[in-house]
């Protein structure tokens, strides 16, 4: 490879040589009145298929145009069209510049409503706090469009969406309940909008997409965001707003195993001024699956009102409902010790009685942001989350050497409560050359998990274990489970180790020094975090200062390179059986490359890392799967190299590809770690793939009778899987491939999508071996299934 990409850039160099002395090019900049740089608007040459987009600085380029007069148009929703006349010569570049009346409320309007007709994006939302270009930053941060999640028919956030950024996987699949993403090395924190909704080991309720606007993957501690979490980093869903202008979409989507599934998102005002906003998406799906006895019924509602005080504050509102009546999450699993896929795909355990997991989700967030001046802007919000789950979780309580093993349904009733707040402030300083952006704020949370899964109810006797061989689906030998619920849901979890309760305060300070006309950028930054956490019937309180260093430094116009130093920090909480019960801290180490290519059109993120993560608790291989106990092993390194390529590399050509190389090991051992569970300082950590490769394509034609229909496809690859446990069975994960692809075609009120998923029908799971039963388990994926969607825009 290395031998090859020079030659691959030199020739790509001569024909885009060749290419620009038989056409002519277009570029420019479109700014507002101000010198504010417009972006993401349509700049196209009139009646042909000629077009761009312009970037975050308002820079725009169209190569290879025919010689000829054409009228250059810029346009955008909400603002008055321009267009100017040019004649294009053959090997000579013109220069046109746009200047547009806008007002700093339009320009916003301009850029969110233009944002999501492309793979790339090049600004974070305003819930990360960061205002600046993605390319300004001294970190990895990947985003995930709308355009992405609609291309690839992805209808929730467990529903293949880590594809699109490098390194993450999921090694433990819990079907649509909870999305639990790994990346650089261990499990990542979920947020949305802003907030850390995690309140529990498993959650939060995995996301429809009907409501998610583009998801946002930190990598790292990401202090500026993190009050308290896991230094590899968090994903941030960030749901649609009203966007100013009305529009209207209707979808529906039928697949394999009985999916059927309707989305409605309208948009528009409430009043004549523009002042109030709405946003309403509905969603229903009814969705079966290739076992038997599986299914995921799920509806969701999510409404959004925003009002505009005056010009320069504004309120938004966003209530999200989701309902989910499924079957028991356990009914994934498989036990064989026979080895890996030692079964056939569509096995499942799952009894066609044993009641349904049934769901209701509730969150309502309030977020106020008013605009002081030009340089400083003010952004408060709270947010209440509330969560009851009453269902089962099935597991096995042994397996026999022939196969056959007993199984068992816990309970699983839980409720969980959230309420978050915060308040930070973004401003603009210029000290001589010196121009600072500050940002500092407060963040604040109380969350309580309160769950009974300590009551479980063998579904098998010993004189009639489930054989595999001959499975019977049928009314269970030893009948299903009635529980003991004449206690409160509050005392059976006090009971069982069921409660988890965490409540923190943090305060941080953010300066970015801008030098040399902000080519340079020098980040300073630090949080206090006050953590009382409580889990296992342990309590644990604790504070802590983490810094932040980063550099950023423009090489050109649409390259940097950067570095960062960041901490991250949370107490645990835990029964713990080995070492000494301390809050967790790590640190992250990080270099990478940023550039845009093509004047914006597309870029590359390359990044290396190493994190070290001091006193984490993980499961205690020894033990019962349901003793809760954990160790405290010492300290584990996780460090790598990561490559992300998006955006549109030529006219109706995207591609989203990525890839990573991942490797987690013991750094350090506690003193009576490994003389009683045998982990030694060396020994890989388990819960990562070592390779990780993804891509995306999509092709559209833009001209011609076929004008709109387009083919697209993907591949997901992993090679050195680790499974998620520390007990090491005599068989490894094999590698993973997967392939998927179909066809499409746009209008500009239509679009119909089909898919084929696994496209060559591979036997694909992933999995561990549980020492405590002598067994391995997995979890298959689907075989070959299809998928068709039609949206109509009204």
């Amino acid at each position: 490879m290395k031998k090859l990409l020079p030659v691959f850039f030199m020739l790509f160099l001569s024909l885009n040589i060749l290419a620009q002395q038989q056409h002519g090019s277009l570029s420019g900049v479109v700014t507002t009145k101000n010198g504010s740089p417009v972006a993401y608007v349509t700049v196209a040459l009139k009646g042909t298929s000629y077009g761009a987009s312009t970037t975050d600085k308002g820079y725009f380029r169209i190569n290879r145009i025919n010689p000829g007069t054409y009228t250059v148009v810029v346009t955008a929703v909400n603002i008055n069209q321009q267009e100017k006349q040019i004649t294009l010569t053959a090997g000579q570049n013109e220069t046109v510049n746009f200047e547009l009346d806008l007002s700093n409320t339009q320009l916003k309007e301009v850029m969110v409503n233009a944002r999501n007709n492309s793979v790339k994006m090049d600004n974070p939302s305003q819930s990360l706090r960061l205002q600046e270009p993605l390319i300004e930053v001294a970190q990895n941060i990947q985003v995930i469009s709308g355009q992405s999640i609609k291309e690839q028919q992805i209808i929730s956030m467990s529903d293949g969406i880590i594809r699109n950024v490098s390194g993450a996987v999921r090694l433990e699949h819990w079907g649509d309940l909870y999305t639990n993403v790994s990346m650089r090395g261990s499990q990542v924190q979920a947020f949305r909008n802003g907030f850390n909704v995690v309140s529990s080991y498993w959650g939060p309720l995995t996301e429809d997409m009907s409501f998610v606007d583009h998801i946002e993957f930190v990598k790292g501690p990401a202090g500026f965001m993190l009050s308290n979490g896991d230094p590899s980093g968090l994903y941030n869903v960030v749901t649609k707003k009203p966007t100013g202008q009305t529009k209207n979409e209707f979808s529906y989507t039928v697949g394999s195993f009985n999916l059927n599934r309707a989305t409605l998102d309208m948009d528009g005002k409430l009043s004549k001024d523009g002042k109030l906003l709405y946003r309403l998406n509905l969603s229903g799906q009814n969705k079966g699956s290739f076992r038997a006895n599986e299914y995921n019924d799920r509806y969701s509602i999510a409404p959004v009102l925003s009002y505009q005080l005056d010009d320069k504050t504004k309120i938004t509102a966003e209530y999200v409902y989701q309902r989910a009546n499924m079957s028991d999450v356990g009914s994934y699993y498989v036990f064989s010790p026979f080895g890996y896929a030692s079964l056939p795909r569509d096995f499942s355990m799952l009894p066609s009685g044993l009641p349904a997991t049934k769901i209701n989700d509730h969150s309502l967030t309030i977020n106020l942001q008013h605009q002081i001046n030009d340089n400083w802007k003010l952004t408060a919000q709270a947010a209440y989350y509330n969560y009851s789950q009453n269902g089962t979780s099935m597991w096995v309580d042994s397996v026999e050497a022939d196969g056959r093993y007993y199984r068992n349904a816990g309970i699983w009733e839980a409720k969980s409560k959230m309420s978050l707040g915060q308040l930070f402030l973004n401003g603009k300083v210029t000290t001589g050359p010196v121009v600072h952006k500050m940002l500092a704020g407060i963040d604040l949370g109380d969350k309580r998990y309160v769950a009974d899964y300590a009551q479980t109810h063998s579904l098998d006797t010993g004189s009639a274990p489930f054989d595999p061989k001959a499975p019977n689906l049928d009314n269970p030998a030893n009948g299903y489970p009635v529980y003991d619920r004449t206690l409160s849901l509050e005392a059976r979890a006090a009971n069982g180790y069921g409660l988890i309760n965490s409540n923190y305060t943090s305060l941080y300070l953010q300066d970015e020094l801008g030098f040399f006309d902000n080519s340079v950028r020098l980040t300073l930054a630090g949080r206090y975090t006050y953590v009382k956490q409580s889990n296992f019937g342990a309590t644990q309180k604790a504070n802590h200062f983490t810094p932040r260093l980063g550099l950023s430094v423009y090489i050109d116009d649409y390259t940097s390179v950067y570095g960062l130093y960041d901490q991250a920090f949370t107490p645990q909480s835990g029964r713990v059986s080995v070492g000494k019960l301390k809050p967790l801290t790590g640190n992250n180490i990080e270099f990478g490359i940023k550039r845009d290519w093509l004047e914006g059109k597309w870029n590359t993120t390359v990044a290396v890392y190493r994190i070290l993560k001091e006193n984490e608790l993980t499961a205690d291989p020894n033990a019962p799967a349901n003793a809760g106990l954990s160790i405290v092993f010492g300290q584990r390194r996780a460090q790598g190299v990561e490559l992300d390529i998006r955006g549109e590399l030529l006219p109706g050509f995207d591609v989203t590809a990525n890839y990573a190389l991942t490797e987690a090991k013991v750094s350090k051992v506690n003193p009576g770690v490994s003389e009683s569970t045998g982990i030694k300082v060396g020994d890989i950590v388990p819960g990562y793939s070592k390779h990780v490769a993804n891509a995306w394509l999509s092709y559209k034609l833009r001209t011609g009778v076929l004008r709109g229909a387009g083919i697209a496809g993907g591949f997901t690859y992993q090679a050195g899987r680790q499974t998620d446990t520390w007990s090491v069975g005599l068989q490894k994960l094999p590698n993973y491939f997967k392939l998927d692809g179909g066809l499409f075609w746009e209008g500009s009120k239509m679009r119909i999508t089909a898919n084929v998923l696994n496209i060559t029908d591979k036997y694909l799971y992933s999995g561990s071996y549980y020492a405590a039963l002598g067994a391995y388990y997995w979890q298959a994926e689907p075989p070959r299934n299809y998928r068709l969607s039609v949206s109509y825009k009204f």
